[in-house]
């Protein structure tokens, strides 16, 4: 006895939406801050998330930002060129622990974009609406918590 053609389409077609979406990645994590309150960040991993990061996009939330990943530690330099919304952004060491802020950062209306960043090395930058970093109490030396999933460390060890 055979199932029916439209049976078999169907079982053919939920069964590439699971195999698609079982590999799916997670985009996005949960950022803690010391004062017990968090974000969601989307992450940027390659090369190409990180180039394009928060460009063109139109707002972001209070409770939103993105989590930029790198390799190892080095001196890292952020501009604004093509984005059009005032960001904080924070730079953390490979302990997680914040070493510099660059607090109101505008959008970069005109070239050359100036570069922002510390002379220190970051293994992470944050980037949050304008006033997120004021708004979380977030300084100089604190520690933020957040777990990478398992894709990203392979990809950042």
């Amino acid at each position: 006895m055979s199932l029916p053609r439209a049976r078999v389409l169907v079982m053919m077609l939920i069964g590439i939406q699971i195999a698609c979406f079982s590999g799916q990645r997670e985009r996005f994590v949960k950022v803690h801050f010391p004062d017990g309150r968090s974000v969601t960040a989307e992450l940027a991993v390659s090369d190409d998330e990180r180039a394009r990061g928060l460009m063109f996009r139109e707002k972001i939330g209070v409770d939103q930002g993105m989590l930029f990943v790198f390799e190892e530690e080095e001196i890292r330099q952020f501009w604004m060129k093509n984005t059009w919304i005032p960001l904080d952004m924070l730079w953390l060491d490979n302990s997680r622990r914040v070493i510099h802020i660059e607090a109101d950062v505008p959008p970069c209306r005109e070239d050359p974009c100036p570069s922002y960043g510390p002379w220190l090395p970051a293994r992470y930058v944050l980037e949050l609406k304008a006033g997120g970093a004021a708004e979380y109490g977030i300084k100089v030396n604190d520690r933020l918590q957040f777990i990478l999933p398992d894709w990203v460390l392979k990809i950042t060890r």
